[in-house]
């Protein structure tokens, strides 16, 4: 599976590094297939973080994505057919002090909810997630 989600979060959108961002996944062989830039609800996050709601940092997840706009992107990796895998590695850990330098959250993360971007964690991830934000093009 090549294809695969990012979200640029509140965080980096306020920063204004979406510009950057996607730059740095385009450099790392990734095609953007489709883009665009919401504000979701709180439903539509309780049902995009559903797997987390049980957790007890759920509701400041929630919070925090429903605090300002996000860029979601529809990726492909033209040189890998592990797309999940490959971004997963460019974004970096959750942590962004635990990620390698030169990953996405390690140049413009802050902390673990506020680490600049999203990344389906799993090829299954990956197919709920393009559905959510772009319906069938997955």
């Amino acid at each position: 599976m090549n294809r695969t989600l990012l979200i640029i979060k509140p965080d980096a959108v306020r920063m204004g590094v979406i510009g950057e961002i996607l730059a740095q996944v385009e450099r790392e062989g990734f095609k953007i297939l489709d883009l665009k830039m919401v504000q979701l609800t709180r439903e539509q996050a309780e049902t995009f973080y559903a797997e987390h709601r049980n957790k007890p940092f759920f509701n400041e997840l929630v919070t925090f994505i429903t605090s300002g706009p996000i860029v979601a992107v529809l990726l492909e990796s033209a040189e890998s057919e592990n797309g999940v895998k490959k971004l997963r590695m460019i974004v970096g850990a959750t942590d962004p002090l635990a990620s390698p330098p030169g990953t996405i959250r390690r140049k413009w993360g802050t902390n673990i909810t506020q680490n600049a971007v999203h990344a389906s964690d799993s090829p299954q991830s990956a197919v709920r997630e393009i559905r959510f934000f772009f319906g069938d093009k997955f």
